[in-house]
């Protein structure tokens, strides 16, 4: 039996580590300076500051970017939490992925973080299978946000 020359072609070649390193490269020159290292190599996201008032709008949308491939329409969730306060309440805490990046528009942490405490912050991409990144004592919350120390 003989097959059409279209059905004896091999299936596509898997991703090389060139292919990998150059949509990395891409990535990190979009956002140059936006973005810091999670607790997962597949996972980066924006840069929180450090110190931050209770349910304002933070100054810039919170984007996370996966460097493996994840569908367009994934759900991905931010969660908040420390040993004082194991889930912060959050406002606006999850996004679509759309082209590697889910952008969360007026992210808010309604949950403060203590005095002198931080917020350990995890992302989950609901992939399958599904990705979880910690980006450790991330924000600082509180009521009135940053300001002078006392004397």
């Amino acid at each position: 039996m003989h097959l059409p020359n279209n059905q004896c072609q091999s299936p596509p070649m898997p991703a090389t580590v060139n292919d990998m390193f150059s949509n990395v490269h891409e990535v990190l020159q979009e956002y140059h300076g936006e973005l810091v290292q999670t607790g997962s190599p597949a996972v980066l996201c924006s840069a929180l500051p450090t110190h931050w008032r209770s349910n304002k709008s933070l100054p810039c949308a919170f984007k996370v970017v996966a460097l493996d491939d994840v569908q367009d329409g994934t759900i991905v969730s931010i969660k908040a939490g420390n040993d004082e306060n194991y889930c912060a309440e959050l406002r606006n805490h999850t996004a679509v992925m759309k082209n590697q990046v889910a952008k969360f528009n007026d992210l808010r942490f309604v949950g403060r973080s203590g005095r002198g405490k931080s917020f350990t912050i995890t992302i989950t991409i609901s992939s399958y299978p599904s990705q979880i990144a910690t980006y450790t004592k991330a924000i600082k919350v509180t009521v009135d946000g940053p300001r002078e120390p006392r004397n």
